[in-house]
């Protein structure tokens, strides 16, 4: 087999570890939140803690892999996501599982930012667009099946066992990165910006820590009026030191195409109303409608199987149709689905859910491959390590805002709701209702008020569940308009020796012969 094939394998067994892990957890938050004894923040802590980091890091490690050699920094990735995999499975309490979800998301970073920048140095025209088709089938897959998956190891082994199946299959797959795939770097590598990742870390952190711990503190309270003020204050320094550096980790200048800035917002969009809802409707599959881990995985399927088939078929028409209608058809279509999600009543069943599931996998089906095309393609090969680093960053930025800011909407309105059915029950009540750890908190109730209380628990979390599906639906609607307002099929660079006229509609760029290393 050709070294480029093998290479295509590596990545995308990465790739699918690395992504499959913000969702498997999903599934597993009851049981982690009974195990553990978890707060909803702390259960936030464990999809964010991972998301954070990773949007951190991806820009420095783009970086990293264009100087050192995209291969070696993407084996030092794995090697840290499969010790920090292991450490997870053996976290006795939620600090310890969070601070190693953030050390898990490190290695992440780094095997996510080299990722795009693998394929694109082994592959070249049309057989990169087909490769890059398979790597978002592998993106989009990856998301949508892993509440399959957790739901089948947690409820056959434990829920430790989505963080150990980690490390046979990526020590498996490190082993043949290192025997297959050689030591690339860039001819121009970019320097290493500290003084960014410092300040760029600094303001996500405060901006999640304060919407996560935003109801319980106060909004007016002064940690939060810190944190969220910090965040400002960071990002701005943030903006002014990639401005005036010359070893900025993103150039500004990349804004200034109007087709990238389009793509990084669909990328945000996509990640922050659709795939940070996970976490929401896991909880109400689970808690709400009672059903087991597995059983919840498999009410998640229709999604998958739908998102599998249409993200190939979405990367052909690439070729023939404007990537901006297919991103902005897309998310279109998540907005619609998750609005069909919506509207939950007490009493009905999964199924409720199913016709919302359908097109929403259709929307991320047909946007995952414009993303991963459109970011690479509408910049020079030598900057694909940064270009992707910028994509995976909103990405995950996506996940980590929407899963705090979706969380803060849903954990109010649950209280709210309980406020004016149940005034005299306690504030714990609320919070363990918005945890996923109701039946616990009615187990501790007198016994004459449980029925009274297990209704109006029921009725608070889905009204605060149809509330963020409208946010989310809101959210997938601004990137789909971004996608057709924004992106254009004429900012994306031709192969070399080609002019950008004689170029199919989605074609890819070539890339030039990167420097073998060592």
């Amino acid at each position: 087999m050709d070294r480029k094939w093998w290479t295509l394998i590596a990545v995308c067994v990465a790739t699918f570890m690395l992504l499959i892990d913000i969702t498997i957890v999903n599934v597993a938050l009851p049981d982690i939140q009974e195990s553990l004894d978890a707060s909803l923040s702390s259960l936030q802590w464990v999809v964010d803690a991972y998301a954070l980091t990773l949007a951190s890091f991806l820009l420095v490690f783009g970086s990293i892999g264009d100087r050192l050699g995209r291969r070696r920094v993407f084996s030092i990735g794995f090697g840290i996501f499969i010790t920090a995999s292991a450490l997870c499975g053996f976290a006795g309490d939620p600090t310890l599982l969070n601070l190693a979800r953030g050390v898990q998301g490190i290695g992440a970073a780094a095997m996510f930012a080299t990722a795009l920048a693998l394929i694109a140095q082994e592959f070249e025209g049309r057989e990169r667009a087909n490769a890059i088709g398979i790597w978002g089938a592998t993106v989009g897959g990856a998301v949508a099946i892993g509440p399959l998956v957790g739901g089948l190891l947690t409820e056959g082994l434990g829920w430790e066992w989505i963080f150990f199946v980690n490390v046979p299959i990526g020590l498996a797959a490190l082993v043949l990165t290192e025997m297959r795939i050689p030591n690339l770097r860039a001819t121009d590598p970019e320097p290493i910006d500290v003084p960014g990742l410092i300040t760029f870390s600094g303001a996500l952190f405060a901006l999640i820590f304060g919407l996560i711990r935003g109801n319980s503190e106060g909004w007016g309270s002064t940690v939060i009026v810190a944190c969220l003020a910090g965040a400002a204050l960071l990002m701005a320094a943030f903006v002014l030191i990639e401005r005036h550096s010359d070893k900025a980790m993103l150039d500004l200048a990349l804004f200034g195409n109007r087709s990238f800035a389009g793509v990084s917002n669909v990328a945000f969009c996509i990640s922050a109303g659709m795939f940070a809802m996970f976490l929401y409707l896991t909880l109400y599959i689970q808690d709400v409608l009672g059903y087991s881990p597995l059983q919840a995985g498999l009410r998640f399927l229709p999604l998958s199987l739908v998102s599998f088939v249409v993200a190939p078929l979405s990367a052909r028409l690439s070729a023939k149709v404007p990537f901006r209608a297919l991103m902005g058809t897309g998310l279109f279509l998540v907005a619609i689905g998750l609005v069909l999600v919506g509207g939950i009543s007490a009493g009905d069943s999964w199924t409720h859910l199913l016709p919302g599931f359908v097109l929403a996998g259709i929307g991320i089906g047909m946007t995952n491959p414009g993303i991963a095309s459109v970011a690479v393609g509408v910049v020079e090969p030598a900057r694909a390590g940064m270009a992707s680093g910028i994509n995976g960053t909103f990405r995950q930025a996506g996940i980590a805002t929407g899963v705090a800011g979706l969380g803060a909407i849903f954990q109010h309105r649950v209280a709210s709701d309980l406020g004016e059915q149940m005034p005299h029950a306690p504030s714990s009540f609320a919070d363990a209702v918005s945890s996923g750890a109701a039946d616990q908190a009615l187990a501790q109730l007198d016994p004459g008020i449980r029925e009274q209380a297990a209704a109006a628990a029921n009725h608070a979390f889905i009204a605060g569940l149809n509330e963020i599906l409208l946010v989310g639906a809101a959210i997938a609607f601004v990137g789909g308009l971004a996608s057709w307002l924004m992106v254009r099929n004429s900012d994306m660079i031709p192969p070399a020796g080609v002019p950008a006229e004689a170029q199919p509609e989605g074609a890819e760029p070539e890339g030039a012969e990167p420097v073998v290393t060592a």
